[in-house]
């Protein structure tokens, strides 16, 4: 065989495994995607942050996130739920597509500065981890027409009747899917399968952006 066959084959067998490759990773990618149920799509919103910033969907497009709902004076659930998310936050915290969001089922009590203070108890990187506050109506029908987190048959007529006391948390993709399953944080095992598929959805291609 001469040299220049030998570089014609080189550059074709180069050329299918290339190819090969690129199937694989679309392959593993669709096989990824279809094993986290897509369950939702949050709905656009706006609520106002730890630091009386404005937060809306479009500040974490592109990002995983995990949802959940709280009081600061809660002494029952809430403490022990974002305890677990904590060990989340820990996990995850140098990923840069990673979020938590926790809002709180409250409003009328939950200012800006109570959700600071409960923001700084918990020692945590708040540009990770936001605590959002804003209308209580807006704030519930995220929590169960976006989120699921809470059945909406709970909803009453009257807002100021109406409560969400719960330990259950959503996962959001890039793409702004609520995925997998509603994990509850007080049980432990949930808390590791929350964490397994997050590294999953962190490991999707973000929107907009071509395998390589």
């Amino acid at each position: 065989m001469n040299k220049k066959k030998l570089i014609i084959y080189s550059v074709f067998f180069i050329g299918l495994v290339a190819v090969f490759m690129f199937v694989i990773s679309r392959v593993t990618d669709m096989f990824q995607r279809s094993t986290l149920t897509e369950r939702s799509t949050v709905l656009p919103f706006q609520f106002t942050n730890q630091d009386g910033k404005p937060v809306t969907n479009k500040d974490v497009e592109g990002k995983v996130y995990v949802v959940n709902y709280f009081f600061t004076t809660c002494k029952g659930i809430c403490p022990r739920m974002n305890n677990n998310l904590k060990e989340v936050y820990e996990q995850f915290k140098n990923r840069p597509d990673f979020m938590i969001l926790s809002h709180t089922c409250d409003p009328d009590n939950d200012s800006v500065p109570k959700m600071k203070r409960y923001a700084d108890s918990m020692q945590v990187n708040t540009q990770k981890w936001e605590f959002l506050t804003g209308r209580k109506d807006s704030l519930y029908k995220m929590a169960r027409y976006s989120y699921g987190i809470d059945d909406p048959k709970n909803t009453v007529n009257d807002i100021k009747d109406d409560f969400i006391h719960t330990q259950f948390v959503a996962l959001v993709d890039k793409n702004g899917i609520v995925r997998g399953q509603v994990y509850d944080t007080l049980k432990k095992d949930e808390i590791e399968k929350l964490k397994h598929d997050i590294e999953q959805l962190l490991n999707e291609p973000t929107p907009g952006t071509a395998l390589r």
